[in-house]
């Protein structure tokens, strides 16, 4: 009589514990996931997974912290908008020294020496020269800084990133093109010095004050790109008001003439408040500044009171401009 072997022997030829055949049990599907119902289930889902919500405007502190850590894009981006704003042209990157040059060339002829109209001032070319470049500075961050919002919104509806990097970037880029402009300034401000009818202009360690003057204005640009960034991209009619206030603001901040030496023959009443707020506007005292580093003339000393205002205005105007773009920010690119 033969034994059975295969008793106790499961499907897979392994022997179940209990001699019986052992059947495969069928997969088991997983525990349904229960969808947070509420908002606070659904706030702490999202916090335990670093999701935020779009469209909606961050903590400020929140947004500094974003924004500065994108400080290398900025530079980054800033260099190549720079490089590429003249790449097409046959100079290149030449005329961010020509443009300024040709404007200052045009000044110093025109109210220089035609019309005579920088009176009380020794130096007419290194006034004027020092202006225009200084200006023109101004003039491309208030121009960049209200398009750079309005006219990307394309980029601006397909990437999440905080919007300030836009102008910041812009004003980055004309600091770039402006800083080989400078070199050039500086040398035609001492070779007017060798011109018939104009006294030497001497190097002195007063040139270096013209580094910290050029960075306050810098900041002051940031903040006044942050305000036209917001104003255009909510009023887009604004753009084409622009070129009309920068152009009464450099009759108005002495760029090419000394607009306090003819505020000073107005009558006593109007004199008495025009005169303090022409000479200590913005624009007028970063002019002063850059003159007095580097113009040898009893008109443009050295004034703490002057750095002091520089200084005041930078900071209100960057914490003003970056509050008053930040608090647009969910609007941006969906208007």
């Amino acid at each position: 009589m033969t034994t059975d072997t295969t008793r106790g022997s499961t499907a897979d030829g392994v022997d179940s514990p209990d001699g019986d055949t052992a059947r495969p049990s069928p997969l088991e599907p997983p525990a349904p996931i229960t969808p947070p119902t509420t908002s606070t289930e659904r706030q702490a889902l999202a916090e335990q997974y670093g999701l935020t919500k779009m469209g909606v405007r961050p903590p400020l502190w929140s947004y500094i912290k974003d924004v500065a850590r994108r400080g290398p894009f900025i530079r980054v981006l800033g260099a190549s908008t720079a490089y590429a704003r003249n790449q097409n042209t046959y100079l290149g990157q030449l005329w961010a020294v020509l443009n300024p040059i040709l404007n200052a060339t045009v000044y110093v002829l025109i109210f220089g020496i035609i019309l005579q109209t920088s009176r009380g001032v020794e130096n007419t070319i290194a006034f004027i020269v020092i202006g225009v470049f200084l200006f023109r500075f101004v003039e491309q961050s208030v121009n960049g800084g209200a398009q750079s919002i309005a006219k990307r919104t394309n980029l601006l509806r397909s990437l999440h990133f905080p919007r300030a990097v836009l102008p910041l970037s812009n004003v980055m880029s004309h600091l770039t093109t402006l800083v080989p402009a400078l070199v050039v300034m500086c040398l035609i401000v001492l070779g007017s010095g060798f011109l018939p009818g104009y006294d030497p202009v001497p190097i002195t360690w007063e040139w270096l004050l013209l580094i910290p003057a050029v960075g306050l204005l810098w900041v002051f640009n940031m903040g006044l790109a942050f305000i036209m960034a917001r104003a255009v991209a909510i009023t887009p009619d604004l753009d084409n008001v622009i070129s009309f206030v920068l152009r009464f603001a450099m009759y108005g901040s002495g760029v090419i003439f000394p607009v306090v030496h003819y505020v000073q023959r107005l009558p006593e009443g109007v004199r008495s408040w025009l005169e303090p707020i022409m000479e200590f506007q913005p624009i007028s005292v970063y002019l002063y500044l850059g003159r007095s580093s580097l113009m040898n003339e009893d008109g443009f000393v050295q004034q703490p009171l002057m750095w002091v205002l520089g200084i005041v205005w930078a900071i209100v105007f960057f914490v003003a401009g970056f509050i008053i773009f930040w608090r647009g920010e969910e609007r941006y690119g969906r208007d």
